[in-house]
């Protein structure tokens, strides 16, 4: 005789006992500032005004992000090198940054990175077409700075920041695998690269996925730095607004909401994915 063990049906005072309260606030929050945004007409101005900055703060992030995590995943295997002098540069870079504020970073690579590479482009034009080769170097002559607008700009400085920290994460994940992995994967034969991206790597990225997403948040949220270099995201379409009508106190809920439903919305993402991770490695 087989027996069937159902699950005890849960009331719904136990449903509303388990709901995390800071999630009903902020989501009540929300509903309150959509529901101002589609009845109040000032509101709803300010909204369309301020909503067109969602598309470059999108692109800002997306793109920094992935070249952050490209280049960070570099640096955190240079961390791991036997290599003294590739070890020590790595360090250097990824001390050095993780200490200055982004704000100082965006400033230094608009204002004195930027001119430095297009002289440096421009000097390499020169020597190119000193050496004959005119037709590859006059286009790199004639490079301006106008051709760095802000918005890359601020991309790269968002890169050069969050590759340090995300450098670190890579590096603590990589270390947290068993060194029994690494020495069972050398032992068949495969070189150190091999085993580092067929065996240690797939495992590091899983358990790291979660402190990525918590960064790609915090840097939704520091590109709104952006704005200082008038880049046209959502804190400065909410600072031009609010500069000619005077309406403070609304332009910035409206720019604060659209903020808390992205960085909400990726929250509860990372949230689902620690704990669907240790799910899958059981």
């Amino acid at each position: 005789m087989t027996t069937t063990i159902s699950r005890p049906r849960r009331s719904p005072a136990d449903l509303f006992a388990r709901l995390p309260y800071w999630l009903l606030a902020a989501v009540i929050i929300g509903v309150l500032m959509l529901w101002e945004i589609l009845t109040d007409v000032g509101y709803r101005v300010i909204f369309d005004a301020v909503v067109r900055g969602v598309g470059v703060t999108i692109y800002v992030c997306v793109v920094a992000y992935l070249l952050a995590v490209l280049f960070g995943l570099i640096l955190g295997l240079m961390r791991l090198s036997s290599n003294r002098l590739i070890l020590e540069v790595s360090t250097f870079y990824v001390e050095i940054i993780r200490g200055v504020p982004m704000l100082v970073i965006l400033y230094y690579v608009a204002f004195v990175g930027a001119p430095a590479l297009v002289d440096l482009i421009r000097w390499v034009g020169m020597q190119l077409s000193g050496a004959g080769l005119t037709a590859v170097g006059a286009p790199l002559i004639g490079f301006n700075i106008r051709a760095l607008n802000f918005t890359t700009r601020a991309i790269i400085a968002l890169v050069i920041g969050y590759s340090a920290f995300i450098a670190e994460i890579f590096r603590a994940g990589i270390e947290s695998i068993e060194r029994g992995q690494m020495e069972a994967a050398r032992s068949l034969g495969m070189s150190y690269w091999q085993a580092m991206r067929f065996v240690i790597l797939p495992q590091a990225v899983r358990r790291v996925l979660p402190p990525l997403g918590n960064d790609f948040i915090a840097m939704l949220k520091d590109s709104a730095l952006v704005s200082v270099l008038g880049v046209p995201d959502i804190t400065q379409m909410g600072k031009v607004y609010a500069a000619g009508t005077f309406r403070f106190f609304e332009t910035y809920n409206v720019v604060a909401f659209l903020y808390l439903v992205m960085t909400l919305a990726l929250s509860l993402l990372v949230r689902y994915m620690e704990q669907r991770i240790p799910q899958q490695r059981s």
